[in-house]
Parts: C-alpha cells; sequence; structure tokens
C-alpha cells in the first residue's frame, strides 16, 4: 500500500513563495505519475500540476502555469510543488497523488486516474 504525506502547507502574504513536499512510501515511486491537486472552500478539486515518472514531462493547470513549478527526486521518493507569486485564489487544501499510467497533458489532470492520494496540506494566501 503506498503512502503519501504531504508537508509544507501554512499561511503566507500575497506574492509571497512556499514549497510543498509530498514523500511516499510502500511502493516503487518511480512507476507512479505524481500529481497536485487542490480543492478550495466550497468548490471541487481541481488539478494543479503533474509529471512523469521520469520527470521529463511536466503539466499545469493555467492559472498556475508561470508561477508554480513541479519537481520530483526519485532517489527521495518524494515530489515537490514550488509555489512563486501566491494569490489568495491559491488557498486550498493541496493533495498529492500517485498513478500508474502514462502522463499525457489530458490525462495527467484527471483524478480518477490516479490511485493513491496523501491527506492533504493546507494553504492561505492572505491579501
Amino acid at each position: 500500500q503506498v503512502q503519501l504525506v504531504e508537508s509544507g502547507g501554512g499561511l503566507v502574504q500575497a506574492g509571497g513563495s512556499l514549497r510543498l513536499s509530498c514523500a511516499t512510501s510502500g511502493g516503487t515511486f518511480s512507476v507512479y505519475v505524481m500529481g497536485w491537486f487542490r480543492q478550495a472552500p466550497g468548490k471541487e478539486r481541481e488539478f494543479v500540476a503533474g509529471i512523469s515518472q521520469s520527470g521529463e514531462r511536466t503539466y499545469y493547470e493555467d492559472s498556475v502555469k508561470d508561477r508554480f513549478a513541479i519537481s520530483r527526486d526519485n532517489a527521495r521518493n518524494t515530489v515537490y510543488l514550488q509555489m512563486n507569486s501566491l494569490k489568495p485564489e491559491d488557498t486550498a487544501i493541496y493533495y498529492c497523488a500517485a498513478g500508474n499510467f502514462f502522463a499525457t497533458p489530458q490525462g495527467t489532470g484527471i483524478p480518477s486516474r490516479y490511485n493513491y492520494w496523501g491527506q492533504g496540506t493546507h494553504l492561505t494566501v492572505s491579501s
């Protein structure tokens, strides 16, 4: 059973930066596409970023494309989300997810493609 544990959330002012981490255990990290999703209060969970197994391909939701960067360290079984120029609308619970599939621009953003999910970490961006 793969376990995912997010960390790094918190309270930050608009314009600030933060890096989320997601440590995995119990599986072979390098076989999984890794994704970050978020859910704001009263809204559905939405895709934020995804990264292929090797890290060569990355995908982003349009609103974060020029501000966020996803990366992974297969030696540390960890995926990261560097978030810059944060906005109040980025406030949400951020979840990481792992899925064993071939990463494509469309497929990476579909929650049902992912087999495992973390518990989430809260991010609040104050204006």
